[in-house]
C-alpha cells in the first residue's frame, strides 16, 4: 500500500511539472502564505483542496474538532509563527458538519485521552444547552454545536496575546469562522470575522447566528 502512495506522489509531481515547470523551484525559494487554516484532522476535510490553493499558499494546523485551546503549545507555536513570522492576513477557523469529534464530546461515551482534549466542546454545549435543547432533532443540535464550537475557537484565537499584539502594532489580521459541508463540498462563512481588539471584545453579539448547515 505504501508503494502505491509513492507512485501516486510521482504522478502528482509529474502533473505539476507538466502544467508549470517552475512550480517546485518557486516553492523552494519562499513560503509566503496569506492564510492560516485551523481545521479538523478529519480525512474528508483537505484544507488546500477545499479552497483550491496550491502548496505554499495556505499554512495549516489541524487537530481533532478544530480546537484553538490556549493551553496547547503546538497550536500556539503555529499561531505565533503564522502571525509574527509569516505575517498572514487571515486566520480561518474551519469546522465541518458531521464532525465526529464534536459528537464524541457530548455522546456520554468514555474514550480515554481524547475526552480531555474535547472538554472545551462540552463547555460550549453546557453554555448553550437551552438553545440546543430547543432544536427539533439530534442532527440539528449536532450541526449547531459545530457552529458554536467554531465561534468559541474564533474567540480563543482573537483573544490570544499574539493576535492582540499584532493588532496593537497595526498589523493587518482577520480571524474568520467557517463551516464546511461534507454533503456538498461548500464552505459557509458564519459571519463572525474579527479584525481588531475592539471587535474581539464584542464577540458575544455573534451567538445567535443563522443555521448554515445546508452550506
Amino acid at each position: 500500500m505504501l508503494q502505491d502512495l509513492i507512485a501516486n506522489n510521482r504522478r502528482w509531481a509529474d502533473r505539476k511539472i507538466s502544467a508549470d515547470p517552475g512550480f517546485f523551484k518557486r516553492l523552494v525559494g519562499q513560503q509566503a502564505p496569506e492564510y492560516l487554516w485551523i481545521g479538523c484532522s478529519d480525512s474528508r476535510v483537505p484544507a488546500n483542496e477545499i479552497v483550491d490553493l496550491d502548496p505554499g499558499e495556505l499554512f495549516v494546523h489541524r487537530n481533532v474538532a478544530n480546537l484553538a485551546p490556549p493551553q496547547d503549545a503546538n497550536y500556539l507555536s503555529v499561531l505565533q509563527f503564522s502571525v509574527d513570522v509569516l505575517k498572514v492576513k487571515h486566520i480561518l477557523v474551519v469546522g465541518h458538519y458531521g464532525c465526529g469529534g464534536v459528537a464524541a464530546a457530548v455522546d456520554g461515551k468514555r474514550r480515554g485521552l481524547i475526552d480531555h482534549w474535547l472538554h472545551p466542546i462540552r463547555e460550549v454545549h453546557h453554555d448553550h444547552k437551552h438553545e440546543l435543547d430547543a432544536l427539533p432533532d439530534e442532527r440539528a443540535r449536532w450541526d449547531r454545536l459545530v457552529e458554536l464550537n467554531v465561534i468559541r475557537q474564533v474567540r480563543n484565537v482573537a483573544s490570544d496575546v499574539f493576535v492582540q499584539d499584532a493588532w496593537a502594532r497595526g498589523q493587518e489580521l482577520n480571524v474568520h469562522g467557517w463551516v464546511y459541508s461534507l454533503a456538498n463540498g461548500l464552505v459557509t462563512d458564519l459571519g463572525v470575522t474579527v479584525s481588531s481588539i475592539e471587535a474581539a471584545d464584542g464577540l458575544d453579539r455573534f451567538r445567535n447566528i443563522p443555521d448554515a448547515s445546508e452550506g
